[in-house]
């Protein structure tokens, strides 16, 4: 397939690393690989393209190699970058899997507005140089395994929610016989994922005892602790605020001047979100101490949305606290405090 050429203005490199080692951006498609190196001292850098096999992937490995490349961008493509980073990351090199949002925004700082796989391996590498992002941690299998498995229990809760809203009309005979096929077909469906999720959790140690500790909350069933689990995974690892601002439920400042903005929640995980809100809003309804700073929020004069926010943030900086501390929730206890 032909490319269109790279533009001659190089990307500025604006807070470069001072570690002069070679950055590498990897384009990932479905079916090739375009990989830059970007050599300080070397002028132009490095190119190559292959195909998104085990052949390609070794020959990308040994240039890679070859390089000493000290980071290694990729972006986060779903099912296509996994078997690369694998193999990276088998090699003991350096990867970061960035979000393609950010990347994109890099380039159009950078000036960089064309978009083809040769330019994307380069702004890849650029980026990694630039923002030096963190490098990623080997995955084990089976969180791999629980990802798609709860990625594809949320796609069909979806087909559910939308079918049951769809049956609510008034359908022909024929839809309608149809339409309770499919919703018990989705229901046994959802079931069978839940039974393999749980299984698969409870054969972890950790995963298994990171379940436990969030299912000792009130209002908190099995099915969403297995989600929380697989979907916040460095639950326990962060603080209070990290965990938060991953999660999309930091308060973020909008200031300028004499001006005070009113704070907003944004980015983060929205399906950890969507799982939270469902938490904390039996939470609040069958344990005391959610109730009493729910009612105390709404009191005040706080939206309901604003309190269900900080109900979940609330929530969630409490199991943060519980699974690192490896304690489980006592009602006597928690439920006694202001």
């Amino acid at each position: 397939m032909q490319h269109e050429p790279v533009a001659d203005a190089a990307l500025p490199v604006a807070g470069q690393s001072p570690d002069p080692a070679p950055v590498a951006g990897v384009d990932v498609s479905k079916g090739k690989l375009d990989l830059f190196v970007d050599t300080v001292a070397g002028g132009a850098g490095l190119r190559l393209a292959v195909d998104n096999d085990d052949a390609g992937i070794g020959r990308l490995v040994g240039k890679l190699l070859e390089c000493k490349a000290r980071l290694v961008v990729l972006e986060a493509t779903g099912r296509y970058h996994r078997r690369a980073a694998a193999a990276l990351l088998q090699a003991g090199i350096n990867v970061a899997v960035a979000n393609p949002a950010h990347v994109r925004d890099f380039a159009r700082a950078a000036g960089k507005l064309e978009k083809t796989d040769r330019v994307d391996a380069e702004v890849l590498a650029r980026f990694g140089r630039a923002m030096n992002p963190r490098a990623a941690a080997r995955t084990p299998q089976n969180q791999t395994v629980l990802s798609d498995l709860v990625c594809r229990r949320r796609g069909l809760v979806q087909m559910r929610v939308a079918e049951a809203n769809r049956a609510h009309d008034r359908l022909p005979k024929l839809a309608a016989s149809q339409s309770r096929k499919l919703l018990r077909l989705l229901e046994q469906q959802v079931e069978d994922l839940d039974r393999e999720i749980a299984k698969l959790i409870e054969a972890d140690d950790d995963y298994g005892h990171k379940a436990k500790v969030i299912d000792s909350i009130p209002g908190i069933g099995p099915g969403t602790a297995n989600q929380l689990v697989v979907g916040l995974p460095e639950l326990g690892t962060l603080n209070r605020r990290e965990i938060a601002k991953l999660a999309g439920l930091a308060p973020l400042n909008c200031d300028s001047g004499h001006y005070r903005g009113q704070r907003r929640i944004r980015g983060g995980r929205q399906d950890v979100r969507t799982c939270l809100y469902m938490a904390a809003f039996n939470a609040r309804q069958k344990c005391r101490r959610f109730k009493r700073y729910f009612d105390g929020l709404i009191a005040r004069g706080k939206l309901y949305q604003v309190a269900m926010t900080a109900c979940m943030r609330k929530l969630l900086v409490t199991l943060n606290q519980m699974v690192r501390n490896n304690t489980h929730w006592d009602q006597n206890l928690h439920g006694a405090l202001a």
